[in-house]
């Protein structure tokens, strides 16, 4: 599909430039001088020839075909070009030019007439306002970069030209290769999704890294994620982290949603490795490239030093790798040549008087143990070793083994030369153990991600047709939250228990609701102006006799009158009172990106303090509501501890299953909260408490 980008066999560049450090002349030269090998056209109506290159007024004006269009003059000329290219069957451009979108509200009409014109015209194109694309193998460099990578396996693409450079830099002295180079710009036409597509294709890509700071259509990007992580790894910086809007948000859910936990869903849900910074995109693109993926968890630390090992040893307890000991005939064969201070089990402290041969015959010991999925090397230079023999040594190991060996020579000065030979020769080498440990992990976790099969999302019917005419009826009177016995009907309608409940609108109303459900009861506040009863003393709970009923209603109401006296008060709810069992919240919230996510977590009033949550975008399958259970630091406790009975573990999961077909179902959702949802015991079921929802349009 995109071709004509990589594997060009004409380039025209139009707005090409006589003087040095114009964009127009550095792109030129660049195609040039990085041994592009197909015809080159500079385009520029005030010159003869640029860089030994015959020039043409227009690209009407040359009379051979041309495959890529690059184009660098004025915003307000762009149009016209794109035009030109139309008339001249050019279907591929890349726009460098800025004064687009991103300068404003008229750049924003420019880009869109831009999208118009060139849709018209048959002509795609990267851009605008971006840096370039460079292809290391088809030599075409049509950016304005300083310099070109060597030839690798690492596709890689950015939404910011300045990341770019800095990524390239950065790549340069260490001579790490890239399959290809691409700056997205403004995005206007061709998106992430299109070079994540290309590249999943492409046979000279065996990673593929990107940054991005933002997605245009939230579903597609995780459809084509998930079709691409299935082939190669995905990794990704996203940065523009923002929860500012989300903290408007009126419900739990809302607010503990923020754009990050949209997009850390998406990544899980899909497959992509997340990078939280530059550093770490490299770390873990250097692995992917060039080094087998662990086939489970189990890994082995040898270290010549014993403060490393317990940083690595650490590490790898934090990202859930088993650091296994190893078989006792290993011990003891590692015992006829280490000194018996040595630790023999794992971590391997091989002390800091070993050479590259004692470091040789610990890792070729240790890699007999067909258990061990992989090693972590690490190595401090103290004056008795030889770090460049063991350096060497490790390469050579890695050559005939197909199990992933990482290493962390640490220091600088000294390992300077060792680190060299180590990435010369595709041995990844970090600064510090947990870089290393980090780097791991992610493989381990791509691998056990291929390896799941496609999911199959949960689906129930029956529930909508019992709940339609409550929303129907909200939006019909144009409000946007539903009220306490609408919320009810609700979760009635998708299975939900829910206590027993009363509606009172007066103190006499209260006690006879109380008797009828039987004491003890709770008495909460009905009012469509307050969301958060026990924020704001709207909630009395283990009420056990008429005297505290009619006592609890008259400060309800009185206290709430005095502090909201616009508040609309209806009246209050009385509720028999459950003993017994965990509070958890589960809800719904809806991106602008990515659409409803369904959250789950600590519940109670705690909720927003420890903000112990995880988010999943509908719809879900039984996977992510396991996984999303199982990721929050509630979890043991839902297990049970200090001699407690195991909560209902599966009543959780279906739950999250029914709000995930709640959202599917009513798409006018925008926020849902039940906090809290009482977990009873493994068996037992599960109770809403409480709830809140809110709509708005589709």
């Amino acid at each position: 599909m995109l071709d004509n980008f990589f594997k060009p066999k004409s380039i025209a560049v139009i707005g090409a430039s006589r003087t040095p450090g114009k964009v127009g002349y550095d792109i030129l030269k660049n195609i040039v001088q990085y041994g592009f090998d197909g015809k080159v056209y500079p385009i520029n109506p005030g010159a003869s020839e640029i860089l030994g290159k015959k020039t043409f007024p227009t690209i009407i004006d040359v009379p051979e075909n041309i495959d890529l269009a690059i184009i660098v003059v004025p915003a307000k000329n762009v149009l016209e070009v794109i035009e030109q290219c139309g008339k001249k069957k050019i279907d591929s451009a890349i726009i460098i030019t800025a004064g687009f979108r991103e300068s404003g509200l008229e750049g924003n009409k420019l880009e869109q007439e831009l999208i118009r014109t060139a849709e018209k015209s048959g002509v795609r194109f990267i851009g605008p306002n971006c840096l370039g694309l460079i292809d290391c193998h088809s030599r075409v460099n049509a950016s304005f970069a300083a310099g070109m990578p060597e030839k690798g396996n690492i596709g890689f693409f950015s939404q910011s030209g300045a990341l770019c450079l800095a990524v390239l830099d950065r790549a340069l002295p260490d001579e790490i290769g890239f399959s290809k180079f691409i700056s997205m710009g403004n995005k206007a036409d061709i998106t992430d999704t299109d070079i994540m597509l290309a590249l999943a294709e492409d046979e000279n890509t065996k990673v593929i890294i990107g940054y991005i700071e933002g997605v245009s259509d939230g579903r597609k990007f995780m459809e084509v994620a998930s079709q691409v992580t299935r082939k190669k790894p995905l990794i990704i910086l996203k940065a523009g982290i923002t929860s500012s809007g989300a903290k408007a948000a009126s419900s739990h859910t809302g607010a503990l949603a923020g754009r990050e936990a949209a997009f850390d869903a998406a990544f899980k849900q899909s497959g992509i490795i997340r990078a939280h910074t530059i550093n770490e995109l490299f770390n873990y693109a250097i692995a992917f490239a060039n080094q087998p993926l662990p086939r489970g968890p189990n890994v082995a630390i040898i270290t010549n030093s014993g403060g490393p090992g317990i940083l690595a040893a650490d590490a790898c307890d934090k990202a859930g790798l088993q650091l296994i000991p190893l078989h006792k005939e290993l011990v003891d064969e590692l015992r006829t040549f280490l000194p018996p201070v040595a630790s023999f089990y794992n971590p391997i402290d091989i002390l800091g008087d070993s050479g590259a041969d004692r470091y040789d015959k610990a890792i070729n010991t240790v890699l007999k143990d067909e258990r061990i999925n992989g090693l972590i090397v690490l190595l401090t230079p103290t004056a008795v070793v030889n770090v460049q023999d063991t350096a060497m040594s490790i390469v050579n190991i890695t050559r005939l083994i197909d199990r992933p060996i990482l290493t962390s020579f640490m220091g600088k000065k000294t390992t300077e030369q060792a680190n060299k030979i180590l990435t010369k020769y595709n041995v990844p080498n970090y600064n510090y153990p947990e870089d290393a440990v980090a780097t791991f992990h992610a493989m381990y976790h791509y691998n056990v991600w291929i390896k799941k099969k496609e999911k199959t999302f949960q689906e129930f019917s029956g529930f909508k047709e019992k709940a339609k005419h409550i929303f129907n009826k909200v939006r019909g009177e144009n409000r946007e939250r539903l009220t306490d016995s609408e919320v009810h009907d609700v979760l009635n309608a998708y299975g939900f228990s829910q206590p027993k409940g009363l509606f009172a609108r007066t103190s006499e109303e209260a006690v006879a609701a109380a008797k009828g459900i039987g004491y003890p009861v709770v008495m909460k506040i009905v009012s469509p102006q307050i969301i958060h009863k026990s924020d704001i003393g709207g909630v009395k709970v283990n009420l056990n006799s008429k005297k505290e009923v009619e006592n609890a209603f008259f400060d309800i109401t009185t206290h709430l009158r005095n502090i909201m006296p616009t508040a609309h008060i209806y009246g209050v709810m009385i509720q028999e009172m459950i003993i017994g069992g965990k509070e958890v919240i589960a809800g719904i919230t809806k991106d602008p990106q990515f659409g409803h996510m369904v959250m789950f977590g600590l519940g109670g009033i705690y909720v927003e303090v420890m903000k112990d949550i995880s988010f999943r975008i509908a719809p879900l399958s039984k996977e992510d509501v396991h996984e999303m259970v199982r990721e929050t630091k509630t979890f043991p406790l839902l297990r049970g501890v200090r001699g407690e009975s195991e909560a209902d573990i599966e009543a959780i999961e279906n739950a999250l299953l029914l709000l995930s077909q709640m959202a599917i179902d009513f798409p006018e959702i925008v926020e849902a909260d039940i906090n809290p949802l009482l977990v009873k015991k493994r068996g037992e079921g599960i109770i809403a408490i409480d709830a809140r929802f809110t709509i708005g349009g589709n």
